[in-house]
């Protein structure tokens, strides 16, 4: 027997977790997600199945056999194919009433304006390469006070955080200017996540190969990311609960069994991160 979709079925099951007005808040709420491969297409589904029905999406970028190990929409059928139609196919498929703006060239100087046009958060998933683009976004984000969070998956675990309006800005965290490329890659990792509690497992770090942009990834961390966001997100929109924002972060990490509350005042000039970003640095020949 076929059934037709009806919103407050389809979301019934999340009352009693959150009240049926807090449902249609939700329901009401317009999200922007840059980047639809492995964070960013777990992050959508998963901000879909929460009762989110209006979307901003960003992605240029098409499926390769290489994402198979993480991309919520990798698959031998849509190998070749862009991401960001594969994604908002299988996000109707979800519900079929969702609102949602695409941007298929990607974020850039002419569209961040648009692609941020009413909207009530930012969850970020560029790619950890595509710092120009994330830098503008954030910027953007902090002159039109729009609540932006950040969800890495970081090995079998995530790090998180949130920059709120009047609170620190991002590049008062990162502290990347008057830095080289590669120093910004790594002074970006090392923000995302000061507990380094994914070091004591990674079996190969030459894997991480800042030339050709690559690094090493798995399922675990994003499908972590993606709860972690979407409750972050739930928190912000519906004004309920601590939310914790920088200089505060959180890093847990289900290999090793830990979870730590990170503290850097000061972001980039903290001492701990300074020294952090120097014996890294000489460490990696950079």
């Amino acid at each position: 027997m076929s059934q037709a979709f009806d919103y407050d079925v389809a979301y019934s099951r999340n009352i009693g977790w959150v009240t049926e007005e807090e449902q249609q808040t939700l329901k009401s709420k317009r999200i922007a997600i840059a980047g639809m491969g492995g964070v960013g297409g777990e992050h959508l589904l998963t901000l879909i199945r929460l009762g989110i029905t209006k979307f901003n999406l960003s992605d240029f970028d098409e499926f390769g056999c290489e994402n198979t190990n993480r991309q919520a929409g990798a698959n031998i059928h849509t190998y070749d194919r862009k991401k960001l139609d594969t994604m908002v196919e299988m996000a109707l498929s979800i519900n079929p009433e969702l609102e949602i703006n695409t941007f298929p060239d990607g974020i850039d100087e002419n569209n961040t304006a648009e692609f941020l046009k009413d909207v009530d958060c930012y969850v970020d998933s560029l790619d950890f390469f595509a710092l120009e683009a994330r830098k503008r976004v954030f910027s953007l984000c902090e002159a039109k006070r729009i609540p932006a969070t950040t969800a890495a998956p970081i090995g079998m675990g995530t790090a998180f955080l949130n920059f709120l309006p009047d609170g620190m800005t991002f590049e008062e965290y990162f502290r990347f200017e008057g830095y080289s490329e590669n120093e910004q890659y790594l002074k970006f990792f090392l923000g995302l996540t000061p507990a380094a509690l994914q070091q004591a497992y990674l079996v190969d770090p030459s894997r991480l190969d800042l030339a050709n942009k690559k690094g090493p990834s798995t399922i675990i961390g994003c499908k972590l990311a993606a709860g972690v966001a979407a409750s972050n997100v739930a928190k912000i929109l519906l004004n309920r609960g601590q939310v914790i924002t920088i200089p505060w972060g959180m890093h847990f990490d289900a290999y090793t069994n830990q979870f730590k509350k990170t503290w850097r005042p000061g972001g980039g000039n903290n001492f701990f991160q300074k020294l952090a970003f120097k014996i890294a640095k000489n460490k990696m020949g950079i």
